[in-house]
Formats: C-alpha cells, sequence, structure tokens
C-alpha cells in the first residue's frame, strides 16, 4: 500500500465517525483532501462543515458539502484532522499547510478531535519535521531570535502568507521531548500567533494507516 493509499484509508476510516445531523470540523491537507472526498457522498446527510482553510473550504465547496461559521454553529461534536507529526500519547506538531491558528481554533471548539494520519506520520519524539510558528509580521525578526535562544533554527517560510495575513516560522532542529511546555513557552512570545504544537488539547483518537489497515489509538 503506497502512501496516498493508506491516507485514503485513514480518511475513510474516519468518515465513520460522523454523525448524521451534524457539523463536522474539516482540517487542511492531503490526508483531510480524501476525507473531503468521502464526505461528499454523505453531504445530504449532514448539516455542513467547518473549514479550516481557505484551501479547504474551496474544495467542500467543489464537492458540494455546505459551509458554515464556527460563530453560527458553535462547539462541534467532531474535528477530523491530519498532522505532520503524531506519538502514541496524540501530541501533534501540525501547521505544514500553514493553517495552525484555524486548526487550533476548531480543535478547541470540538468536542471529539480525531487525527487521521499514515504511519510514516507516526513518531517516538516529535520534532523531525520543522515546527511551524504563525508570526505578525512586524515581530518576525523578534520572534526568530528568541526561538534561536530556545535551541531552534527558525526559516522564515518566503512567498507564504496565512489565511489570517501572518507570516510563517519553521522551527528546526527541535527534539520536544515536553510538547505542552514548549507549546506554552512559544505562545507566551510577544507576536506569535500561534505554534504548530497541540498538545495542552491533543487528539482523541489517531487513526493511522499502515499496510496491514487502520490502528486507532486513543487516550
Amino acid at each position: 500500500m503506497d502512501a496516498d493509499a493508506k491516507k485514503r484509508a485513514a480518511a475513510i476510516a474516519a468518515l465513520a465517525l460522523v454523525e448524521d445531523g451534524t457539523f463536522v470540523g474539516v482540517g487542511t491537507g492531503s490526508t483531510v483532501n480524501h476525507f473531503i472526498d468521502a464526505l461528499a457522498a454523505r453531504r445530504r446527510h449532514i448539516a455542513g462543515a467547518v473549514a479550516s482553510s481557505e484551501a479547504s473550504a474551496s474544495r467542500l465547496r467543489a464537492a458540494g458539502i455546505e459551509l458554515a461559521a464556527l460563530n453560527d454553529t458553535g462547539d462541534l461534536p467532531l474535528y477530523v484532522d491530519g498532522a505532520d507529526e503524531a506519538t502514541r500519547h496524540l501530541q501533534l506538531l501540525k501547521g505544514g499547510g500553514g493553517a495552525l491558528t484555524r486548526e487550533k481554533i476548531l480543535a478547541a471548539a470540538s468536542r471529539r478531535f480525531v487525527c487521521i494520519i499514515d504511519d510514516s506520520k507516526l513518531v517516538p519524539v516529535l520534532g523531525r519535521f520543522p515546527l511551524p510558528v504563525e508570526v505578525i509580521p512586524m515581530a518576525r525578526s523578534l520572534v526568530a531570535r528568541k526561538l534561536v535562544r530556545l535551541g531552534g533554527q527558525p526559516v522564515y517560510r518566503e512567498g507564504f502568507t496565512t489565511d489570517n495575513g501572518n507570516v510563517i516560522l519553521d522551527v528546526h532542529n527541535l527534539r520536544i521531548t515536553d510538547p505542552a511546555a514548549l507549546e506554552a513557552e512559544i505562545g507566551l512570545l510577544p507576536g506569535v500567533v500561534c505554534v504548530g504544537l497541540f498538545a495542552r488539547r491533543p487528539a482523541d483518537q489517531l487513526l493511522v494507516a499502515g499496510a496491514q489497515g487502520v490502528q486507532t489509538i486513543t487516550r
């Protein structure tokens, strides 16, 4: 089973968790795109979807799925998203697609957060993938200097602007042994909008697709 087939298998497994008549939170990324494609077959059975990015919103519209705003739906029963890395403790590193702030908002607003990944994303320690940090543009250099003091090597993601009008610093060479503490520390830096660690609010369920099928890891 190749990587794309694994992503599709994880997405289809998540589809079984969608309840009729409800709004579904939808994340961003290649694995989530498979989930959106699968959700299209259920579009008449759900109330609609809340998207974490303009890219996902566009794909949902193309699939004929009605979009809703989080301010109108209130808390969501289910949020489905992918991750760049995940541990068996359900702590995640996210933001490779640049949608980390809206993804974190939807995760906080959802009673159940399901993360769908292929087995290459399951790691013992977070940090092999660069950690995205969304920053207000005027604070980019300030935040970068502070991230260096924390032991990272921040790289400005050139030519990219988030849906919120901000920039991304991708922090390399971190071995994140205490994700919740680092999430809090970076999040308190002036100018930081969001850090791509989902440890203080981790996933509730991890669906990991591998050669032998989809494994479920829960808290």
